[in-house]
């Protein structure tokens, strides 16, 4: 079982609270409510971020198409390469739903 830096009985609960979450506008409406605008745009960012570098992608390349500092596409690169597998988890599920919705 992994077991989080971040774990703690508030974040268990963040946890449930995101869990419970059933449709894309409801995710909006809670992020829109407990998050700033900023940490929304980051933590998107960093998904394509980590999509781009899965893809093979280079930095440049990263930059010029999503505006991450090179900071930020080595901070995803570490998490992707020796990180808990929590993008690559993510990744591989929207790819999986993607392949789904082009049979459909």
């Amino acid at each position: 079982m992994y077991e989080s830096k971040s774990k703690s009985p508030e974040t268990d609960e963040l946890c449930r609270a995101i869990l419970s979450l059933k449709s894309v506008e409801e995710c909006y409406r809670f992020f829109d409510d407990i998050f700033t605008i900023r940490e929304i745009k980051d933590i998107s960012q960093r998904l394509q971020v980590a999509k781009l570098l899965r893809s093979g992608a280079i930095f440049n390349e990263i930059v010029k198409k999503t505006g991450a500092s090179t900071a930020t596409i080595a901070r995803v690169n570490r998490c992707l390469n020796y990180g808990a597998d929590g993008y690559k988890m993510i990744l591989n599920r929207l790819d999986e739903e993607e392949k789904k919705e082009i049979k459909e």
